[in-house]
């Protein structure tokens, strides 16, 4: 059987539980990014919910596979009575609900802080710290009562008003990281911003339990993006801050303090990040008492889990990987799409990716479903627009397929001016075509995109320069816009609003300007009818197919492999592993 590669993931996730209003999720390996019908995110009032895992149905490339024989189990996993080690890729260790850049320190903040709201199994959202949630009938007011008694692991109190400390540094003129809650118009905020108040005069503090914060605008997902802002302990954080600098901030990045399920006890990069229960948590200590996140790589993973060096790993799900994992005996499988799609980064601000036929020609000289047919088999498909294909803002109604087909590709290019030059490469004013690729070592997908665009793409007249780099080192070459194109994924949210393809965009890293997409991404945002919305961004992934922004790839499924002896995770398209993970219990 040929064996097939399989993607390194990068998340990053993005990202579930990422502000929604950042939307798009993060850059990463793994998922950004990136999945299942819903409406507009809306909460369950007063109700926990606990989602049974999906049965498995007539689609074999997907649903929930329960071990064979679980008396197989390795007996190294078995004497261990209260710990359990999850496989991850290495953090970067940013592990600040403010800075954090990869999904994997995403993993560490959510297990470490709290939010008044999370997300559920189908997207939608529901109570966490918060007791309850009042908006008033014409969308401009929210009214966030904490439940009573929550206190940070090491037992002071949290009241609203670490919540609004947080909303103050969001709000910092020095803030840089991917957060934009100016865009979610609080009063107050913007002159906040620009100096010229000390207070936030939309952000109210009733009493220790009660905040009130007061918008200019309604929009669909004000709520819950107000709801996703993490409590941060001030009188840990705000030692030492002052508006205008981020730097005491960024210096407990990786010493982190919440009132989430676990503390983290230790972090060696490129090894491990170790967590204890927090025996103050408002729901009860978690069951598992330690928890180790153990750097893995894909080699590693199925022989790790074998042997019960970890007891469950993000799998790239293909037909070898499937396979091997079901052979095992005593592993679950949890196969869904994932929230998120594969896709290469194109350098705006660079004058040959300026033009839109050049980036078509790209898209239609580059033999996708080959790379996706190596990579993933039949648990993966090409995707044409940044949305997955479960969401409920996903179309395909005058969406472009870009079928591999090299002669348009080749009439697009000489259209835009690049014809062939003597030395068979295209040449225009005198420069070549060629790109410059920054390629993840050692990861599957890269190693199966390579040689297929590289073949492609000679055949167009391009040359092909690949860089190998780790993907920490992509991503900073990224941030400081030293790229050509580079491949990634991205993590989604359950809303599709995002900044990721808007001008000036907190989360737009390569430049990419389209007045369309502006207009109609706000307009989205801001119209509170489902049906409406629907329509608003079938328009603007129409306009973002024909303009192409990044060269979007495929989506894939994703797939936790579990140890049998771990019962009680809730894992979906839009819940990490994390929102479940202090209900889960360890069989003995």
């Amino acid at each position: 059987m040929k064996k097939r590669m399989s993607l390194l993931l990068v998340v990053m996730l993005f990202a579930i539980s990422v502000l929604a209003a950042c939307g798009g999720g993060k850059a990463d390996e793994p998922k950004q990014g990136e999945e299942a019908g819903q409406q507009t995110p809306s909460t369950d009032e007063g109700k926990d919910k606990e989602e049974t895992p999906p049965t498995e149905g007539d689609d074999e490339s997907q649903g929930y596979f329960e071990a064979e024989d679980p008396s197989a189990n390795p007996q190294n996993a078995l004497d261990r009575k209260d710990t359990l080690i999850i496989g991850v890729t290495s953090p970067k260790g940013v592990f600040n609900p403010f800075f954090w850049q990869t999904a994997y320190d995403k993993y560490v903040v959510q297990l470490v802080f709290d939010t008044f709201l999370e997300v559920t199994g189908d997207g939608t959202y529901t109570e966490r710290l918060a007791e309850s949630v009042d908006v008033s009938e014409d969308g401009l007011k929210y009214t966030f009562k904490l439940k009573p008694g929550v206190t940070y692991s090491d037992g002071s109190p949290v009241t609203v008003k670490d919540y609004v400390f947080a909303m103050k540094v969001l709000h910092d003129p020095t803030y840089d990281g991917e957060s934009d809650l100016l865009s979610l118009n609080i009063v107050g905020g913007k002159e906040y911003h620009d100096g010229k108040a000390d207070e936030i005069s939309g952000i109210k503090v009733i009493d220790d339990q009660t905040v009130e914060i007061t918008v200019t605008e309604a929009t669909a997902l004000t709520r819950d993006v107000l709801g996703d802002v993490a409590f941060i302990p001030e009188h840990y954080y705000g030692k030492g801050f002052k508006k205008g600098n981020m730097d005491s901030l960024k210096s407990l990045n990786d010493k982190p303090l919440g009132s989430g399920p676990y503390v983290m006890k230790k972090f060696t990069p490129g090894q491990e990040v170790v967590f204890e229960a927090n025996e103050n948590y408002f729901r009860g200590a978690p069951k598992v008492k330690n928890v180790i996140y153990k750097t893995t790589a894909e080699e590693t993973k199925l022989s790790m889990l074998e042997s019960g060096e970890i007891d469950m790993d993000m799998l790239t799900v293909n037909e070898d990987n499937v396979e091997e994992a079901k052979l095992l005996g005593f592993l679950d499988l949890n196969i869904f799409p994932t929230n998120g799609y594969g896709y290469i980064a194109f350098n705006h601000n660079l004058e040959k990716f300026k033009d839109q036929k050049v980036r078509q020609a790209l898209m239609y000289g580059l033999n996708r479903s080959e790379i996706v047919e190596i990579i993933y088999g039949k648990y993966a498909n090409p995707l044409n627009i940044p949305e997955s294909s479960v969401s409920w803002a996903y179309t395909d109604e005058n969406i472009e397929a870009y079928d591999f087909n090299p002669e348009t590709a080749k009439k697009l290019l000489d259209e835009a001016g690049w014809v062939v030059g003597a030395s068979g490469t295209r040449e225009k004013n005198g420069e070549k075509l060629t790109i410059d690729f920054s390629a993840t070592a050692e990861n599957p997908v890269v190693d199966a995109l390579l040689p297929v665009m590289s073949a492609n793409y000679k055949d167009l007249g391009i040359e092909v320069k690949a860089e190998t780099l780790d993907f920490n080192a992509i991503m900073d070459k990224k941030d400081r816009g030293e790229y050509e194109m580079f491949f990634a994924a991205w993590g989604l949210t359950p809303d599709p609003d995002n900044t990721v393809y808007i001008t000036n965009g907190a989360q737009n890293d390569t430049g990419y300007s389209n007045k369309t997409v502006d207009e109609l991404m706000k307009k989205g945002k801001t119209t509170l009818d489902i049906e409406a919305r629907k329509d608003i961004y079938k328009q603007m992934y129409q306009e973002m197919n024909k303009d192409i922004p990044n060269m979007f790839l495929y989506q894939r499924r994703d797939g936790w492999a579990i140890n049998s002896r771990v019962d009680g995770f809730d894992i979906t398209p839009y819940k990490d592993f994390t929102y479940s993970l202090y209900q889960v219990e360890l069989q003995q």
